[in-house]
């Protein structure tokens, strides 16, 4: 088998590098001013919601990382504000409780996050991205702080479709798709592959290193499960039968009551959903969104398959059976386009089943970058050779049984923070993230 690790890397020029990293930090702010100017300062103080934490706290944490690791990490310059380091360290403070501290108003926050980006400018145009340090060797750190923002900023788009009141974020709608001429799954033949990487320069340690699995073959869903299959469940009684459930998710479905995935409602016998402030009918043809590892495990059990383990997740996604290597992306080794996935907040919404087919792997399956994470069953767990860098507070205080891997990315997320190796994990218990899934079964 052809080691992938001595083609299809990323760029590793040192110039290209840094326009990269200059791109990726320029497209991640632009996209914090959006989330942040689109409402007023009392929406950005309170909090939404006791799972999230009030708007103007991200944007003071995104600074402050940034001045953290870029100017002292990097630079050795000294701290600008020491005083603030504990307000929005996000393992000292717990969300809930994020509201109740002395936190920077809206316009300091904004002044702060600024000075640190035109300092952090002048670091990226003089800091050596070839050999050195590791933080910087191939623009490491910079790569990391633009993936850290984006990543905050789809934190920041959940925040959004908690709050109460009108919609204050607008974008165009995905394309269409349609599933008609598409086989309801495919063959993912059986043996050997490359998972994780060693040659992507901004991979996150725990998509690292690179190492061989072998995954026995299985049938993968051709897109994610719909909104319309999915209400097959629920009219099929789903929610009120223990049979498809683990205890803890039929634990949680009888204290809270559930009958549906999070946002939807039924009114005047039809189920309708509320998306960034709007309500309209369930879109039977778009991923079923916002639904916990609980129940996209039982929906699998009611449909007599299973979830995908994260190896199989990410054979599918970039292991190409012609030539024996693993791509970046399902589409090959090039940077997501526009045509290949729905990435990026550039639409608010999944777009239909069956969209993309510039983004379909080798075996023709659709959709496993962008629209919806998609729950995996697998435990997130640390890779052989694991190495937490550049803190073990990233990956390695996470590992274990108590949070499961997704997959794939959603619309929220960005391209820097999206790849066929990025490893994405949360609670099983967690509905109000972009989170759908797709499900597979034994050859």
């Amino acid at each position: 088998m052809t080691d992938p690790e001595t083609t299809g890397a990323a760029p590793t020029d040192p110039e290209a590098l840094r326009r990269r990293a200059l791109t990726a930090l320029t497209a991640a702010r632009a996209r914090t001013a959006t989330l942040t100017s689109c409402v007023d300062d009392h929406d950005l103080t309170a909090q939404h919601s006791p799972l999230m934490s009030p708007l103007v706290w991200d944007l003071a944490h995104i600074g402050n990382q940034e001045e953290q690791w870029l100017l002292r990490a990097v630079a050795g310059r000294d701290a600008m504000r020491p005083e603030i380091d504990s307000l929005y360290d996000a393992f000292e403070h717990p969300r809930a409780s994020r509201p109740s501290l002395p936190l920077l108003s809206p316009a300091e926050a904004r002044r702060y996050a600024a000075e640190v980006r035109g300092r952090a400018l002048d670091v990226l145009e003089s800091t050596p991205l070839e050999g050195g340090p590791r933080l910087v060797d191939a623009g490491f750190a910079f790569g990391m702080i633009a993936q850290h923002e984006q990543q905050h900023d789809e934190t920041m788009l959940i925040t959004h479709q908690l709050r109460k009141g009108p919609a204050a974020l607008a974008a165009p709608e995905p394309p269409k798709g349609s599933t008609a001429d598409l086989p309801a799954e495919v063959l993912i033949p059986g043996g050997p592959f490359t998972m994780g990487t060693s040659a992507e320069p901004w991979a996150l340690d725990n998509e690292r290193p690179s190492h061989h699995r072998i995954v026995p073959a299985f049938h993968l869903d051709t897109t994610p499960v719909t909104c319309g299959a999915y209400l097959r469940f629920i009219e099929d009684g789903g929610y009120t039968d223990e049979r498809w459930w683990e205890p803890k998710g039929w634990a949680m479905v009888r204290r809270h009551e559930l009958t549906a995935p999070l946002f939807w409602h039924r009114e005047g016998g039809q189920w309708l959903r509320r998306r960034f402030g709007v309500t309209e009918p369930v879109p039977l043809d778009e991923p079923v969104l916002h639904v916990s590892w609980y129940e996209a495990d039982a929906y699998a059990r009611w449909a007599g398959r299973r979830l995908p383990t994260e190896e199989e997740w990410e054979k599918a996604a970039r292991h190409d059976p012609a030539t024996g290597r693993s791509r970046r992306y399902p589409w090959g080794d090039a940077d997501p386009s526009s045509e290949h996935a729905n990435l990026g907040q550039r639409h608010l919404r999944p777009a239909t089943a069956g969209a993309y087919p510039a983004g379909a792997s080798p075996l023709g399956v659709r959709q496993l970058i962008g629209d919806v994470w998609e729950w995996t069953s697998s435990d997130f767990m640390p890779y052989p050779g694991f190495v937490a860098f550049p803190y073990r507070e990233y990956s390695e205080v996470f590992f274990g049984p108590d949070h499961k891997v997704l997959r794939g990315g959603s619309f929220a997320v960005d391209q820097v923070a999206c790849r066929g190796t990025f490893r994405n994990w949360d609670l099983p218990v967690r509905r109000q993230i972009f989170a759908g899934f797709r499900t597979a079964r034994d050859a």
